[in-house]
């Protein structure tokens, strides 16, 4: 998709020293990336609560894989 934005250009120089990217589009695209896993991130926050495991249900067991 095809968009023009105005961007604020001391954003976009501060943005670059933190990413790899090389060009204004591959820089955007790894935001949109890194805004939306963030968000996603929030959402599961929400679960907290909601969910409920089996009484017999031991973790430590499943870490050592036995």
């Amino acid at each position: 998709m095809r968009t023009n934005i105005v961007l604020d250009d001391e954003i976009v120089k501060t943005a670059f020293r933190y990413s790899k990217a090389k060009t204004k589009k591959e820089l955007i695209n790894e935001a949109l990336k890194e805004l939306i896993i963030s968000r996603q991130r929030l959402d599961l926050r929400a679960l907290r609560g909601k969910i409920d495991f089996k009484p017999d249900y031991d973790y430590k067991k499943l870490r050592k894989g036995d």
